[in-house]
């Protein structure tokens, strides 16, 4: 039996119960939202799984287990950012994966919106910075710019 956008959803909620984002919110909300940033069932699925095996005792081989499709645990592989890796380097990665890209610019779009940017007093060059960063990513997966750019500007953050 196939997983289904619901499996995903109970998934993610059960995984991140408790959970809260920087200012205090619940952390599935986040995921909720980029899952309604996407279109495609599969895109859904990954949006709202998306941060499951970075941040959560969740694998790749538990998604499979739970029967989630190939192309669904591709996406979430591909979303899934590894210490080893740099941010660079995964971004242009996941860009190969048509899925995973559209959800990490539902994911960046969710990350940038006005009232969830945080530009903390104690923070607050570290915000930017990280502002700088989402927004460099965007334009670089829609193709604004190239990956020499990108990497120019990622190394002057």
């Amino acid at each position: 039996m196939s997983a289904t956008l619901e499996d995903a959803i109970a998934l993610a909620a059960k995984h991140f119960a408790g959970i809260t984002d920087k200012s205090g919110q619940p952390y599935i909300l986040h995921c909720i939202r980029v899952m309604m940033g996407v279109d495609s069932l599969d895109a859904k699925m990954i949006g709202v799984m998306h941060d499951l095996v970075e941040d959560t005792s969740v694998t790749l081989d538990d998604l499979r287990s739970q029967g989630f499709s190939d192309s669904v645990v591709r996406g979430v592989d591909r979303m899934t950012h590894r210490s080893e890796t740099s941010y660079q380097d995964y971004v242009i990665r996941l860009r190969e994966n048509e899925l995973a890209r559209q959800v990490k610019l539902s994911d960046l779009r969710d990350n940038l919106s006005l009232d969830r940017v945080l530009l903390r007093g104690e923070r607050f060059q570290r915000d930017l910075a990280r502002v700088g960063k989402y927004v460099a990513t965007y334009r670089f997966l829609t193709d604004e710019i190239d990956e020499a750019a990108y990497r120019g500007i990622m190394e002057r953050l």
